[in-house]
This record gives structure tokens, sequence and C-alpha cells, in this order.
């Protein structure tokens, strides 16, 4: 397996949706963020018809002696407020829940997590952060000989004494932009989007909810599963020309650079100011050289055989 090709899709979709151009807060499309992956707590799903769990379901070809690593990962936000009270701004810190399970283990296997309420002022802000708090859940069933199908399920428990009375304010207690990550020792995961044919059934009758389980890691193997929030195809990957990352769905690098330059003094000074990861983009964008620059302008990945003849 390929950590570090596998971590930079990982991060990728952790962080999708975390800030988009222009990389303001005034911008209207930065008022409301973290719409992928989003668990929230009971009291607050329920009344609204919000997401409280996250299933996945895959298939598993092994035996007794195959065992799984399971990683959670998620965004627990935070909120920046002013000295006055009003919240300026939602910030995140990045959470990992780790199980390991094997397939002869019978019934549900949990693990719980929690996450402490935390206040910390700073230069006349407060920084706040709820609790969350929750259950990972893993089973497995027999679905064919030396096939398995594997059942992870995400709750997020998080007891609520007074309803929030916005969307931002439940954030805070929600896992965002929660994934999954499985590593398989002793067997290989089969593909939900091109399965053998003998297992194609098998792999229709998985249901996930709020998720999209995908193969990672170098073309061909098997090891590893994403389970994304975000609908991507087996073996997705970070264009090698990318400079770093800029959290704007289908972005286009370069597009993307070019406009940030553009920006004022004054919309440079906010994206600056309000967000330790905008700033990060600002300071690469404007110091990027130009043949980096160019990379960006087009690539050509590979040639096939059209038509009978060859290229």
């Amino acid at each position: 397996m390929n950590l570090e090709l596998v971590e930079n899709i990982v991060s990728a979709v952790l962080y999708e949706g975390y800030l988009l151009y222009p990389y303001r807060p005034s911008a209207i499309k930065n008022r409301q963020r973290f719409n992928f992956g989003v668990i929230y707590p009971p009291g607050y799903g329920l009344a609204n018809n919000e997401p409280r769990s996250m299933q996945t379901e895959c298939l598993v070809a092994g035996d007794e002696r195959t065992r799984i690593d399971a990683r959670v990962r998620f965004l627990h936000l935070l909120s920046r407020e002013d000295a006055d009270g009003q919240q300026s701004w939602q910030e995140a810190v990045e959470r990992e829940v780790l199980m390991r399970w094997r397939c002869d283990e019978s019934g549900v296997a949990r693990t719980t997590y929690q996450f402490p309420r935390d206040v910390k002022r700073d230069d006349g802000a407060v920084r706040r952060q709820e609790a969350v708090n929750g259950l990972v859940e893993i089973s497995a069933e027999q679905a064919a000989a030396r096939l398995f199908k594997l059942t992870a399920r995400i709750l997020n428990l998080t007891p609520v004494d007074a309803m929030p009375q916005s969307r931002d304010e439940a954030l805070l207690r929600s896992l965002v932009s929660a994934h999954t990550i499985l590593c398989v020792q002793g067997g290989e995961f089969v593909s939900l989007l091109d399965p053998p044919d003998e297992w194609r059934e098998a792999a229709a009758a998985c249901h996930n909810v709020g998720t999209y389980p995908v193969l990672v890691g170098q073309e061909g193997e098997r090891d590893c599963l994403l389970s994304s929030p975000i609908i991507l195809y087996d073996y997705p990957q970070i264009a090698p020309e990318s400079a770093g990352d800029l959290f704007d769905g289908t972005e286009i690098d370069e597009l993307l650079t070019l406009r940030i330059l553009t920006l004022t003094d004054e919309e440079k000074r906010e994206m600056r100011d309000s967000d330790e990861r905008a700033r990060r983009i600002l300071e690469r964008s404007e110091a990027l050289p130009a043949e980096q620059l160019m990379k960006m302008h087009g690539a050509l990945r590979s040639l096939r055989q059209a038509g009978g003849k060859r290229p």
C-alpha cells in the first residue's frame, strides 16, 4: 500500500469544502460551509431530517484469519467568537477513531469516542468547542465462499440539553466530513464499481448510507478502501501538477490560483486574517514560480490506441 498516496486522497476528502473561493468569510458561499459528510447530533438530526449516522457496506475476500484495521476521521469544529460574543468564524480540528477487527468475530464490535468541550481565550477572542461523542460499529456476514460483507457504522450520540437554534450551533456538535478508511491483512477488498461477475449480486446488495466506498492506492492494489462522502471512482489521484489544497469542489488549480492573484489588497487582507489555511493558500499562490504555474496549464497523461491505429 502506498501510504503517502492514500493519505493525500484522504486529506483532500477531509477538507473538501472547508473554504471556498474567494476564500473570505464575507463571501456568500462561505456563509454555509461543511456540506459533506455531516453526522448531526440525534436531537437536531431527527427534528430537521438530517443524518445522524453513516453506514459503509463493502465486500472482503478472505477467511477467518482476515483482519481489518478501521480509521474513522472527521473534523470537529470550533467557533471563534469576538469579545462581544458574536460568532465570526468556524475553524476545525482533525479527529480520528481507530478500531481493529477480525472476520471470524461474531456479533457487532463497538468502539466509543468522546471529545470534550473546550473553551480558550486568545487576544480578546474566544474559541469554543462543544463536546462530541458517539459510537463506531463493525460487523460482518458470510456472503459467499471466502467472501464477507463488512458493515461499518458511525453514530453521533452527542446529547444536546437545549436544541440548537441554528445549523451553525448544531455543526459544533457534529462529525463533519466524516469518512472511513479500511485496510485489510490476509485478504482483499472487492470493487463495488466493477466487481467480478460471480460477486456482482453481492456487490449490488451492499447498502451504503451517506458514503461511497472505493479502492485507493496504486492501480490494482486491493488492500485499502476509502468510504467517502464525496462520489469518487476507484483509485482516485491528486494531479501531480497541483501545488496544494484549494478546498474548492472540482477545483481547477490554475484558474483558482490566477483568481487569487487578482484579489484586491483589502480582499487579501481579509483572506489572510480570517483563517490559517486561507493564509497559507494566499502565501503559496503569491510565491508560486512561473514554471510551476505553467505546469498546471494542461497535461498529457497518456495515449491510447484508437480506430485500430497505433498513436
